[in-house]
């Protein structure tokens, strides 16, 4: 079987289950209908005969503050998924899925490790400093800030 008439096959079968099968499309609008700091916070459960969508929020101070919102989110949903879009909004504490793994450019990367002269320069800012214990964490974390400073990538 082709990979296009499976994904016909499938939307045909949860046809039968009523406004169900237009939950793939309300997941897959989801993002760019609220926005991404919304849709890490708060995710599509489950579409209801009435087409009522329950969306799981990460709290229930999340759910008071979007069902505030309701009008202002279902624009967008209607706007992108037209006649399959939900009647009305319900928000409520529940599971969200695992959030994906961030793009391996944006991983964290160990620190940037200083040069000799940012070595002396942290010597030199730190020197005055009377406690040898106090100095040497200073020094290393002018060490450490003149390194990132002078580091092209984006703060870690």
């Amino acid at each position: 079987m082709k990979p296009d008439r499976i994904g016909t096959d499938v939307q045909r079968e949860l046809a039968r289950f009523g406004p169900a099968e237009s939950m793939s499309e309300i997941v897959r609008a989801w993002p760019a209908a609220v926005g991404d700091q919304i849709a890490r916070n708060a995710w599509p459960a489950r579409l209801a005969r009435d087409r009522t969508l329950y969306v799981a929020t990460s709290s229930s101070a999340w759910a008071f503050e979007l069902a505030q919102l309701e009008p202002k989110l279902l624009e967008p949903l209607r706007e992108a998924l037209g006649e399959t879009a939900p009647a009305a909004l319900r928000f409520a504490p529940g599971p969200l899925p695992e959030p994906a793994p961030p793009p391996a450019d944006e991983r964290k990367r160990p620190p940037p490790k200083p040069s000799a002269e940012q070595e002396r320069r942290a010597h030199e800012l730190a020197a005055e400093i009377e406690s040898e214990e106090l100095r040497k964490s200073v020094e290393k974390a002018a060490q450490m800030s003149l390194a990132r400073a002078s580091d092209d990538r984006a703060a870690c």
